[in-house]
């Protein structure tokens, strides 16, 4: 079994040397210190898939195998709104990927959140509206279920995981719903006020569709957040993504030992898993990921 990770702002630095190439150069910026390989025998690969390009890293956590795969490219040249989302899941699966992490930067709606905690979600709403939200366009017409969109075997893999490192003073969130947003701009105040009364503890860029395709793909997925700013209008002060790019870096460190602590913990088979999304597998290998079409 192949663990994958999606990786968001500012998060391919955290893994250091071991993927140091193609303008992922880690910086020390705002870091807190750790250094050294996230994973070992590292190695680039670039693969077509029917919906673009993407850049991967393969390598290893402890002998079990990890498929890094970042959004924004090299430099953080895509924007969220135009990340190929649908490329990044095919991918996964093409290189064998069953179950996998999402890293995501968010802004706190819910005021017990404080920038640098993190967050294991437990829902999501999404308000995005360009991007590829399906792989099946046409037949077969696949209705995935959402109501929980998470795995709670990967949620699991995190809070345990989270449990046995030290956090450094920073505090998790066992729950908290993501309001994934367009992009590339930050919310205004009142979409802020009208989220908050509606229930959402953090809002994000790239939460969605990312989720979803993992659904559709049978990829059990959960997302890890790091909180990296109040959300707009919070805290009377202006966004500025050079500080949502440092909160990143000022966790590096954690979220670095909290990943390889949560891929020791993934089960190794579906056997126990209630979540939908293996029965969905079949179907997606079948007509998406082996298609001729």
């Amino acid at each position: 079994m192949v663990v994958g990770i999606i990786t968001g702002t500012g998060v391919m630095s955290v893994f250091g040397d071991s993927v140091n190439v193609a303008g992922y150069a880690r910086s020390s910026d705002g870091a807190d210190g750790d250094e050294g390989h996230f994973l070992e025998c590292a190695r680039e690969r670039v693969l077509e898939t029917p919906f673009g390009v993407v850049r991967l890293f393969e390598g290893l956590i402890g002998g079990r195998g990890v498929v890094v795969v970042p959004r924004h490219g090299p430099g953080h040249n895509v924007p969220p709104h135009r990340v190929p989302y649908r490329a990044l899941v095919w991918v996964l699966r093409k290189v064998g990927v069953t179950r996998a992490f999402g890293v995501s930067a968010v802004g706190a709606v819910n005021g017990a959140m404080k920038p640098g905690d993190l967050v294991v979600a437990d829902q999501l709403v999404d308000f995005t509206k360009c991007r590829g939200y399906t792989f099946y366009e046409g037949s077969p017409v696949v209705h995935v279920d959402m109501t929980y969109p998470y795995c709670p075997q990967m949620r699991s893999a995190l809070i345990e995981a989270a449990s046995g490192i030290s956090l450094r003073d920073r505090r998790i969130y066992v729950r908290g719903s993501y309001f994934a947003t367009e992009g590339p701009r930050y919310e205004t105040r009142d979409e802020i006020r009208v989220f908050r009364l509606l229930g959402a503890d953090m809002v994000g860029m790239t939460g969605s569709p990312e989720a979803v395709l993992c659904r559709e793909a049978g990829i059990c997925y959960s997302l890890l957040a790091v909180v990296t700013n109040p959300a707009a209008g919070l805290s009377g002060a202006l966004l500025d993504h050079k500080d949502v790019t440092r909160r990143v870096h000022g966790a590096s460190s954690v979220i670095k030992e909290l990943l390889r602590e949560a891929v020791s913990r993934v089960p190794a088979g579906d056997d126990s898993c209630v979540c939908p999304a293996p029965l969905y597998r079949r179907t997606f290998d079948e007509y998406i990921l082996n298609s001729e079409c």
